[in-house]
């Protein structure tokens, strides 16, 4: 243990976060990294506990509680502290190989299991692995290994989103050869195309891929398995299938005036804004200025955003980087308590309020949280000649239903409001896996549409075609996903050599 008082000397200390006002006038990340020197004073806090509750990754109350990779926190907040980034590194590769992307846009579900944050302010686990990680590029400590041997056995991987790109690593190490099928133009699936250039700029998946690219992994962009070439097909090639391509169905919101124009899914939004900005060549500026959007400019518009999750928080963000009049977030369910309730005890994941980024911009241009509880969409009003103009909003409540118990959220009578609208988001979540693409390869589907496995497995119905990620466990973390491309690995690999050593 580096510092047995440290996490009673030291005060929690996080790397700066642009201003509000310059970091909207550009796509670029905004959170910034500490000094080594200062972050080395970070790893003294770690109180080496003896249950690190951090690396658990257990469901508790079903929620994640730890890391759900089980990286080995007190060891490398330990070796940050010595200020040797180098055996951390090393010692963070044992469970992960993709902390650049975890390290920008997990949750921390390791910090809010902390056990020093019971009373005061966890660790900075997530900073500390930023610092490795990127200590670790700049000293061209990481590499990707070219397998000295090739066991002859094929692997296709429909999806490059985090699973995806998990499970070609640990199987291209293992020495199989690997396709990864993407039906975008560029590969990273969810990292690439769902998440914001500022929260993770797209030249730190490029970096992986050039790696993971050099020792053998082969990318083929643009198909779409299901359309463009059947399962059945790839079945007849590959030794082994992997299905990574997310909970990619998303949640829509029927209501009356649902066909009025200016209607679009968040993950189309954002989509084409981060292609655009790619194509661009991350010129913030042209691409602010010119906006040249199917949806067109969001300047100057009213925008209302449909789900008060991080995906509406990005789209608040992205909206107010283009110029937007004004954002409205709507939220269906009551505004969480700013601390832990007594039924909400650690080591929990804390059901409390949380202000991101986005709405931290949009309080300070507009003077309010773009936030409103306990509220959806009850009719979009159109113009006459069918574009959106406004949305008519109502209050809900929360009823206990008489046969299942559960709690229901019902509208309440006389509480309708208009709202002036000229573009709607709805990010609303994800139903689930896509029929078209689980139909190619005949595999089962569960009753939440996500593909159908035994408990604790990854193979499906379909001897030799497994899956992982999103799209078998539904919509979910970065972190679980990269977990769940582990250990898909793991199974394909043993279901081929008859053992397995990843």
């Amino acid at each position: 243990m580096g510092k047995a008082t440290g996490f009673m000397e030291y005060e929690r200390l996080d790397g700066k976060v642009r201003d509000v006002n310059e970091r909207l006038k550009d796509f670029q990340e905004f959170h910034a990294s500490l000094l080594l020197s200062e972050q080395q004073i970070q790893g003294g806090r770690c109180m080496a506990c003896g249950v690190p509750f951090c690396q658990s990754g257990e469901m508790i109350a079903g929620m994640a509680s730890g890391c759900p990779l089980h990286n080995l926190i007190p060891e490398t907040n330990e070796l940050v502290y010595r200020g040797n980034f180098e055996q951390a590194y090393y010692r963070l590769s044992h469970t992960h190989g993709l902390p650049e992307f975890t390290s920008r846009v997990c949750p921390a579900l390791c910090e809010n299991a902390c056990t020093c944050g019971l009373h005061t302010d966890p660790v900075s686990t997530k900073e500390n692995e930023k610092a490795i990680i990127e200590y670790a590029f700049a000293n061209g400590l990481v590499e990707e290994p070219v397998p000295k041997s090739r066991t002859g056995k094929k692997i296709a991987i429909i999806g490059s989103g985090p699973s995806g790109l998990s499970a070609a690593q640990l199987l291209n190490r293992r020495g199989h050869s690997v396709t990864v099928y993407e039906r975008s133009d560029r590969a990273g699936g969810l990292l690439r195309y769902g998440i914001p250039n500022m929260k993770l700029d797209k030249r730190v998946i490029d970096r992986r891929l050039a790696l993971l690219e050099k020792a053998g992994v082969v990318f083929k962009c643009g198909v779409d398995v299901g359309k463009d070439i059947t399962g059945a097909e790839l079945m007849n090639e590959y030794d082994r299938v992997i299905l990574c391509a997310g909970a990619s169905h998303p949640r829509d919101l029927q209501a009356e005036g649902r066909e009025a124009k200016g209607i679009y899914f968040a993950v189309d939004f954002l989509k084409e804004v981060t292609k655009t900005l790619i194509d661009l060549h991350y010129d913030s500026d042209a691409m602010i200025a010119s906006q040249p959007f199917s949806f067109g400019k969001v300047a100057g518009k009213h925008v209302v955003v449909v789900g008060g999750g991080d995906t509406g928080n990005d789209c608040v963000g992205t909206a107010l980087r283009l110029h937007a009049a004004s954002v409205v977030q709507l939220e269906m369910m009551p505004k969480p308590p700013e601390k832990r309730t007594p039924g909400n005890p650690w080591p929990e994941w804390p059901k409390i309020l949380k202000t991101d980024y986005g709405q931290e911009e949009a309080i300070l241009l507009q003077g309010s949280d773009p936030r409103v509880y306990q509220t959806t969409i009850q009719a979009f009003i159109p113009n006459k000649q069918g574009k959106l103009k406004a949305v008519k909003t109502v209050q809900l409540k929360a009823v206990k239903d008489a046969k299942s118990g559960r709690m229901r959220m019902e509208p309440v009578a006389g509480s309708e409001k208009e709202i002036r609208a000229d573009l709607v988001l709805i990010a609303a979540g994800f139903l689930g896996s896509e029929d078209y693409l689980r139909d190619t390869f005949q595999v089962e589907a569960d009753a939440r549409t996500n593909v159908k496995t035994d408990a604790g497995a990854y193979e499906t119905s379909v001897p030799g075609v497994f899956t992982a990620g999103d799209m078998h466990r539904g919509q979910s973390l970065v972190v679980w996903a990269i977990a769940e491309g582990r250990a898909v690995a793991r199974a394909v690999d043993e279901s081929l050599m008859g053992y397995s050593n990843l």
